[in-house]
């Protein structure tokens, strides 16, 4: 799994910019899927944060599909909440990072 060491105070408020946002990446019943994947790369490329709602999945479906997420997408899972998960990711490049964390 992708680990970037983050905070409690750092996890808790990048989850509170995520509330604001809207899902960008929409996973159906198929699950996660190479297209997929690379819509979450070109994501990353604009944003760090990335809210993802998971349609047609079931309860035990969900968590397996964000550890995948993470694992192949190189991010680190901040939570969930029902259909939603949200996923971050620092830039690499300082100039290009919009969020700041405490």
């Amino acid at each position: 799994m992708y680990d970037f060491p983050l905070t409690g105070a750092q996890k808790r408020h990048l989850r509170g910019l995520g509330q604001r946002l809207d899902a960008t990446l929409h996973i159906g019943k198929d699950g996660v899927t190479p297209s997929v994947l690379a819509e979450l790369q070109r994501q990353f490329k604009h944003h760090e944060l990335i809210k993802v709602r998971l349609h047609g999945l079931e309860r035990g479906e969900r968590d397996p599909v964000c550890v995948q997420i993470a694992d192949e997408g190189r991010c680190v899972l901040l939570g969930t909440v029902g259909h939603t998960a949200l996923f971050f990711r620092q830039q690499p490049d300082s100039e290009r990072r919009t969020i700041e964390l405490p």
